[in-house]
């Protein structure tokens, strides 16, 4: 699909009447045909789960068999079965810590699913449970709809701008942290996910966030522009004091801009520091991101 062409002087919130055409949409995959490919990859953590099931005295000793498996991908999925049949209030990110073990055990313990009904229940389901696997599935590619994104945006930025420097995890890896940038940096947990340095590399042009919304709404759009309204009001406090030009880029894509009040808080949000904050979308970059607004 072309997107309409409009004029650079145009902020974000001006796209709003038609921004259908300028967001990217992800590919995704059709159900139920993920299903033979899902059982296939999953079937094997839904059998070593149902062995522990069965050689367990408690769901407490359930659980610490699982956080005793060495290979991270299977204690990962096993944790996943675990929360579903035993302990659905466990936080996920909680389950995927090794270390976490006997403070989960701890704090959400006396509210796991008695063993006996574990039992009960698994043998109630076919294996491979086509149900559980979707569910599987589901977590497979969380986060390749982002490293796609980013992936797109280094290769736009090197088009566009081949004398400038970009860094950054340009699919999965560590984010930048702005300390490692900027050594005096207040907040040494401030995270980016990409740097613009000037030609030479003596100085940093641009900082980036990059994101795409699937889906988001409600609490989860306070909370994204919230973070983001923080996370410039600490840079350019930082940019001020140093006497910086460092502008900040939020590149954000998906439907899920088109969700509740998501786009207008954006614009607000760009703004909000006059000149200084571009929010794009990736079918912006070609007329809204300039080297004459970098080095500004």
């Amino acid at each position: 699909m072309s997107t309409p062409k409009k004029t650079f002087q145009m902020s974000f919130g001006d796209y709003r009447s038609d921004a259908h055409n300028w967001i990217t949409l992800a590919n995704g995959e059709f159900y139920p045909d993920i299903l033979p490919e899902a059982c296939e990859l999953y079937k094997p953590v839904l059998v070593l789960f149902g062995q522990y099931v069965q050689s367990s005295e408690s769901s407490a000793a359930l659980f610490r068999q699982i956080c005793e498996v060495s290979e991270g991908w299977m204690r990962v999925q096993l944790a996943r079965v675990f929360r579903k049949y035993v302990s659905p209030k466990t936080p996920v990110e909680m389950l995927k810590k090794k270390t976490s073990c006997e403070k989960i055990i701890e704090h959400f313990g006396a509210e796991f699913r008695p063993i006996h009904q574990v039992q009960k229940a698994y043998k109630t389901r076919p294996i491979p449970d086509e149900a559980l696997c979707a569910v599987l599935w589901e977590y497979k590619d969380r986060g390749k709809k982002g490293y796609d994104l980013t992936a797109k945006l280094f290769n736009a930025l090197r088009e566009k701008f081949p004398t400038l420097t970009v860094k950054g995890p340009e699919r999965a890896g560590k984010d930048i942290l702005l300390h490692e940038v900027f050594a005096d940096y207040p907040n040494p947990s401030r995270p980016v996910d990409f740097v613009i340095y000037n030609a030479d590399k003596t100085s940093v042009l641009a900082i980036g966030l990059a994101r795409y919304d699937s889906d988001r709404g409600g609490a989860q759009e306070d909370d994204r522009t919230g973070g983001y309204s923080n996370c410039a009001k600490e840079l350019f406090a930082f940019a001020k004091q140093k006497k910086l030009r460092t502008k900040l880029i939020f590149l954000n894509d998906g439907p899920g801009l088109l969700l509740g009040s998501m786009w207008n808080d954006y614009a607000k949000l760009e703004q909000s520091q006059s000149g200084k904050i571009l929010v794009l979308t990736l079918r912006m970059i070609p007329e809204r991101l300039t080297l004459d607004w970098l080095r500004s």
